[in-house]
């Protein structure tokens, strides 16, 4: 039991050393940080509240409220859209039967490639999609029928998940010239998009666990007494998957809260978000550590006190998809 107890205060102490670390150093003045490690206030070095000054009220609180006001719409707006767009694809992938055929899906992907290879060689993209679509039609109309195999949900939700494999920088350039050609570089839209369409697979991965754990009989009753397939997802479904919804709103919040590289590459200075701040302090003159210790801070208290807050939501939501899997 001792043994349990020492292991216990040693692990807290491993986790949050870091939080303190930023917490005394936010109040050190420069010349503190660059005499050595100290930490303990009043007692190694003087606070000091130059730092949150700088960053709140003085020459850096205008970019502060911009930048943090750029996170929480971000954040919040793709993180509400990818839940809603996959909680939905991953119901009907609980209750649903698909049997896409394999035929109809490589017919489709050669008609996008064609249209592809048409705007390299300069033809108008209108009428390079619309004749890819046209020519779609015909082959799944006549070819397509000849093929039998076919794929199943499983294989859909997979190939979901798979996407989130692929490292973002192998398809961040690509992301980049397509909002450039739109006009959204540097815009909420190119930030919100790429994050919903990001954290989508991981709410369907998720969400379709906890959606098989509801008993359909329940569903299957509302059928009878004439409930319809919405009115069934949004009064029976999800009140009863509130622990799951919960646990994987904060998880996709917190993604879209720390991400990074989309930003970087999509957003310059109107729609900066928390991150680019605070790299943005490991400037010309060196790190500076004081001032990068106070937008962290400012950055996580947020997302810490929703995790405090929906605890008892996040631990049971957690629970059950670990007994279902």
């Amino acid at each position: 039991m001792a043994l349990s107890y020492v292991v216990l205060i040693g692990w807290t102490f491993l986790i949050l050393f870091p939080l303190y670390w930023l917490l005394v150093t936010s109040f050190k003045l420069p010349i503190q940080v660059a005499q050595g490690p100290v930490y303990i206030p009043f007692v190694d070095f003087q606070p000091s509240l130059h730092a949150w000054k700088y960053i709140l009220v003085g020459d850096l609180s205008n970019d502060t409220i911009r930048v943090y006001r750029n996170t929480i719409v971000v954040s919040l707006t793709s993180t509400a859209l990818a839940v809603v767009v996959g909680s939905a694809a991953a119901y009907a992938l609980a209750r649903f039967d698909y049997r896409p055929r394999v035929g109809a899906i490589l017919t489709f992907v050669g008609c996008v490639i064609l249209a592809i290879v048409a705007v390299v060689f300069h033809t108008p993209w209108q009428i390079a999609v619309v004749s890819a679509l046209a020519l779609f039609v015909i082959l799944l109309q006549t070819l397509g029928r000849r093929f039998q195999r076919s794929l199943s949900n499983n294989d859909i939700a997979f190939w979901l998940i798979s996407q989130r494999m692929l490292p973002p920088v192998a398809v961040v350039i690509p992301i980049y010239v397509l909002f450039q050609q739109l006009g959204m570089l540097d815009t909420w839209g190119a930030l919100i998009i790429s994050y919903v369409a990001a954290n989508v697979p991981i709410v369907v991965w998720l969400m379709r666990d906890y959606f098989q754990t509801v008993p359909i009989e329940l569903e299957e009753c509302a059928a009878i007494d004439g409930a319809s397939h919405y009115r069934i997802f949004w009064s029976i479904v999800l009140p009863l998957s509130l622990p799951g919804l919960v646990a994987t709103s904060l998880f996709v919040l917190v993604f879209t809260w720390n991400e990074y590289l989309f930003a970087l590459f999509l957003s310059s200075a109107n729609a900066q978000t928390m991150p680019l701040s605070v790299a943005a302090q490991n400037a010309t003159r060196g790190p500076q550590w004081w001032y990068m210790s106070v937008l962290i801070l400012i950055m996580i208290i947020p997302v810490i006190g929703m995790a405090i807050a929906l605890e008892r939501y996040i631990a049971k939501g957690l629970l059950i998809g670990a007994i279902k899997g």
